[in-house]
């Protein structure tokens, strides 16, 4: 498995640590952003990381028997995660603000399910992708995502997560920033506000 020093490694080899002041999709502002798709456009790379995390979540999650990323920022990542467990891998998008199944992707009932992200912060898009496999009757693996940057102040997800990164980067309220971050101007890079 890659170490954390070398995983971090890969993510400034890809240039997918940035600097600045970002909007993150959970709404919280912060000096630095993980664009994950950098990392997973460098499929050489990527692969590292990916086999580690798998490496990871096989010996953290008994049984699991599909996996659901929320698109966009965990297509890529399911996709990689799912061939390298061999389970079949979906994903849910939004559709007027939530997230639904679509493109014939369905959950059966009773079925483990794996929720697979990029990168998570407070865990929002995750208890989405929740509801959907509650919805259809079956049961929660558990989460796994490249970078966890949560912490236990914005986390919102009760359960532990699988991640090949955990990062203690801060996050800030819009009406508690600092003041060296209210003088950058500010970038959006997520996807969930695109309309």
């Amino acid at each position: 498995m890659l170490s954390l020093k070398n995983s971090l490694a890969v993510l400034r080899k890809t240039n997918a640590l940035l600097e600045g002041h970002f909007v993150l999709s959970s709404g919280l502002h912060s000096p630095i952003y993980v664009q994950c798709a950098k990392l997973l456009s460098n499929p050489t790379k990527a692969n590292k990381i990916c086999l580690s995390l798998s490496k990871k979540i096989k010996r953290k999650i008994k049984r699991i028997d599909l996996i659901l990323s929320p698109a966009m920022g965990g297509i890529i990542i399911g996709y990689e995660i799912g061939k390298l467990l061999k389970k079949e891998t979906i994903f849910c998008e939004r559709v007027s603000g939530k997230f639904v199944l679509r493109r014939g992707f369905n959950i059966k009932k009773k079925l483990r399910v794996l929720i697979v992200e990029d990168v998570i912060t407070t865990g929002k898009s995750s208890l989405e992708c929740v509801k959907l496999i509650k919805k259809s009757g079956a049961k929660l693996a558990g989460f796994a995502c490249i970078i966890d940057r949560s912490n236990k102040n914005n986390l919102k997800i009760k359960k532990k997560i699988v991640s090949q990164i955990k990062l203690n980067i801060p996050t800030y309220k819009k009406k508690n920033l600092p003041l060296n971050l209210k003088n950058i101007p500010i970038t959006k890079p997520g996807s969930r506000h695109l309309k």
